[in-house]
């Protein structure tokens, strides 16, 4: 397509037209609405490139930082987007795009989504939401309920009381873990009789008071990134968030925890919390949160679940029982733009107890004052989207059951591809399931094989030669188009804890079939075995035969 540029005009009447006149029917926007709500997929597949376009080359398109002093037509952006930005984008919503946390989305939040648009809601207070905010609390109400279950009373009570809080909406799971570590070092650092509490002193002056020489979160060394940013944004230091060692099923390992705990005791350094994950990014495992309730207990501190991928498991009847303990959380994250099916940009935090966000609690003259029931006293983010309008309409469309099978179905699926590549005899298994996450690797058999006995020196030399190939497959396979799995790194215990690269697949879309799955190894077993690869393969080969 060639873009050729038509001079508009900023006039009181252009102006006007575009926040009050719909394109006409013929209208490339117009077009361009129709397909989506007609065909998405089929929209999707037409518009985007399949062969990637290097980024440096994609930059050049957005080379320009001039404001231009004159408008164009709508029509003109509208064409230029979907040749420079929609051609080139990801198509997340793919059966075979299965590298990351993204999936389809129903189609009815399409439309749903316009409505929230045009309503142009502002969740920071009443007057610029009214109907909204009983909304936002009623779905974090019925989330409560899925974490906590409690009874009829407990919400009739709390739901909707201007003085209390069951949880927070936010952007995504970082500012939801935020949101609840921040809750958790005001609390722990509250106001006394002598001390008006760590929001007037900061943290020194609450370190000061209660008689500590520093604070501390921790979290399994599979923790998520976003936990170190809560550490800076909170002032306790990235060095502060501890990462304790995992096990062989990589959960937090308990032993370690609780030395490390009664080691920053012994220090005095105040444990703000302990961070359980339920549903590991890297590998979908759920550490044993019972046990971390167990041990937060002995040592009185803030217990935290990073649900924010694998809480939705608790719809599952099967498979809510590798979540037990969660219900002992003091809070948990939970992320909807992943596991509840909606559009990118919600994250919720729920708290077991009503009053815990009262200790982040801020007001101003103009809004979100003393008594009203604007939602942004207790929140971090002050203006948001009606976000809530989509997670509510998904809980009511979809419904617990149909919750509950695409959990389920998520989880039997990837139990079923674990099989596949233990099957195959160019594949290694690097972690088995637990949710819908897991790790694997291109090793022929008989380099798995040969990797059980061989010394070190051979085996360190066979896995940093199967990472730089890892690396290359991974890249490669994703410039081919048909299909994406990305890669991170495990130090997995029978290879001594050597780092390895390994593929990484997250199947939470229900389009996503066995026979994808089989073509995505088929075609890496295409790519590791292209003439231009032999070199590797070679490599390999002297490698294992030199032992």
């Amino acid at each position: 397509m060639s873009l050729t540029t038509r001079q508009a005009s900023a006039t009181q009447d252009s102006l006007l037209r575009v926040f009050t006149v719909p394109e006409e029917k013929e209208s490339t926007l117009s077009r361009v609405e129709q397909e989506i709500s007609e065909n998405l997929e089929g929209f999707l597949q037409s518009h985007i490139v399949a062969v990637e376009k290097d980024l440096a080359e994609v930059e050049k398109d957005f080379a320009d930082a001039t404001i231009p002093s004159d408008p164009i037509f709508v029509s003109q952006q509208a064409d230029f987007l979907l040749e420079k930005l929609v051609a080139h984008s990801v198509h997340t919503a793919s059966p075979s795009f299965v590298g990351h946390m993204t999936s389809a989305l129903p189609y009815f939040m399409l439309p749903l989504s316009k409505i929230m648009i045009a309503l142009n809601q502002n969740l920071v207070k009443t007057e610029t939401s009214k109907s909204f905010t009983p909304l936002e609390r009623q779905v974090i109400g019925m989330l409560h309920r899925l974490v906590y279950n409690s009874d009829d009373g407990f919400y009739d009570t709390f739901m909707h009381d201007q003085n209390h809080a069951l949880g927070a909406f936010c952007s995504g799971g970082t500012v939801a873990n935020i949101t609840a570590l921040w809750a958790a070092r005001n609390n722990a650092f509250a106001p006394t009789e002598d001390y008006p509490g760590i929001q007037k002193t900061g943290l020194m002056g609450g370190l000061l008071h209660y008689g500590y020489r520093g604070a501390a979160i921790l979290v399994s060394e599979r923790g998520h990134y976003s936990l170190k940013k809560t550490a800076d944004v909170l002032g306790l230091g990235t060095d502060n968030i501890i990462a304790v060692p995992t096990n062989d099923n990589n959960q937090i390992c308990l032993t370690s925890l609780g030395e490390k705990c009664q080691e920053l005791v012994d220090n005095k350094i105040k444990i703000l919390a302990l961070v359980g994950v339920a549903g590991t990014t890297e590998t979908g495992t759920v550490d044993p949160l019972n046990d971390m309730a167990d041990i937060a207990e002995q040592y009185n501190c803030h217990f935290h679940v990073d649900g924010a991928w694998g809480a939705p498991t608790l719809f599952s009847k099967k498979y809510a029982p590798l979540l037990a303990g969660i219900e002992r959380a003091d809070s948990v994250t939970i992320d909807a733009h992943k596991q509840l099916y909606v559009p990118m940009g919600a994250g919720i935090v729920v708290f077991k107890s009503p009053s815990v966000l009262s200790g982040v609690e801020h007001h101003a003259n103009y809004i979100i004052r003393k008594g009203s029931k604007d939602l942004g006293s207790k929140t971090l983010e002050g203006s948001r989207p009606g976000m809530a309008m989509l997670v509510h309409s998904g809980l009511k469309i979809l419904g617990r059951s149909g919750y509950e099978l695409l959990i389920e179905e998520g989880i039997n699926k990837t139990h079923r591809f674990a099989a596949m590549i233990k099957n195959h005899s160019e594949f290694e298994l690097c972690n088995e399931p637990t949710l819908n996450i897991l790790t694997y690797r291109y090793c022929p058999q008989w380099v798995t094989e040969h990797l059980k006995t061989c010394d070190e020196a051979s085996r360190i030399a066979i896995n940093e030669l199967l990472n730089r190939f890892t690396k290359y497959l991974q890249k490669i396979q994703r410039g081919h188009g048909k299909a994406f799995v990305s890669r991170t790194k495990l130090t997995p215990s029978y290879y001594q804890y050597q780092s390895i690269i390994v593929f990484r697949v997250v199947l939470a879309n229900p389009l996503t079939s066995d026979d994808i799955l089989a073509d995505i190894l088929a075609e890496q077993v295409v790519l590791a075995n292209d003439d231009n690869e032999h070199t590797f393969m070679s490599q390999l080969r002297a490698l294992v035969d030199a032992d």
